[in-house]
């Protein structure tokens, strides 16, 4: 199965075309593109937003219930929805997306909160005495020190959503799901295996690309607080004799 695997990835025959690996690819990373951009665009600010004014807790709350929600089942239920109000490629696309977005909300949301929630109230007292607005203190403080948890909440959502994203061969879409669904259909399982190991590589490529990320969007300063080991407790001086006190009992 391996070396049948490796065969068929190795083909040039397979990557050119319509239907080939390299248009699967590109559509795969469209998709997950399109969708971390509108998760983001909309996670990142309600998450700041609920960590800065301490509000907003129970969107969080909601999100990461929505964790639950079966994903197939969520996408056939919206597409059976939209379906018969939308015509053309559309009626497909559409509930991909919002299935996807809901699924990479929760973590990017989490991130963000977290982020910001864990700094220290003294901190923002130290900026507001500096005399920064609440916005200055959210741009200029907050936003800095909690940018390690928001890009680790964007991290999660962009394995989730480069592993998920294949949900949209279930509606009629291209992208890496192709190779399983087509494979299933026809019997061909080892173009199952080619395409699990493709999503999978994408998947691991993806992750070590937000680890960079990660490491670049903490600042020094953070990093080498990490970095500084914690103080060891000191010895406690030996017992003074009180009879003798230049000699401790230790000496004697």
């Amino acid at each position: 199965m391996i070396a049948t695997v490796w065969q068929w990835l190795s083909d040039p025959a397979n990557w050119r075309g319509a239907g080939g690996i390299g248009a699967r690819l590109g559509e795969h990373l469209r998709y997950s593109l399109i969708v971390l951009l509108i998760a983001a665009a909309i996670g990142i600010p309600v998450g700041l937003w609920a960590g800065h004014t301490g509000r907003g807790r129970l969107v969080i709350a909601i999100a990461n219930a929505a964790r639950a929600i079966p994903t197939i089942g969520l996408l056939f239920a919206i597409a059976l929805w939209l379906g018969p109000h939308i015509h053309g490629d559309l009626a497909f696309t559409l509930p991909s997306i919002l299935v996807l977005v809901l699924l990479a909300l929760p973590p990017i949301l989490a991130g963000a909160y977290a982020g910001v929630d864990a700094i220290s109230p003294a901190v923002r007292d130290a900026a507001r005495g500096m005399g920064l607005t609440p916005m200055g203190v959210l741009g200029k403080v907050e936003l800095p020190l909690a940018m390690p948890l928001l890009v680790s909440g964007l991290r999660s959502a962009v394995l989730q959503v480069v592993a998920t994203a294949t949900i949209a061969a279930y509606v009629g879409l291209g992208g890496l799901g192709r190779f399983l669904i087509d494979g299933l259909a026809s019997g061909q399982y080892f173009v199952v295996a080619a395409g699990a190991a493709l999503v999978g590589a994408l998947a691991l490529i993806a992750d070590l690309l937000m680890a960079a990320a990660q490491r670049a969007a903490t600042s020094p300063g953070v990093r080498a607080a990490k970095k500084t080991p914690r103080r060891g407790k000191q010895p406690r001086p030996a017992p003074v004799d009180p009879l003798q006190p230049g000699l401790s009992t230790v000496d004697r």
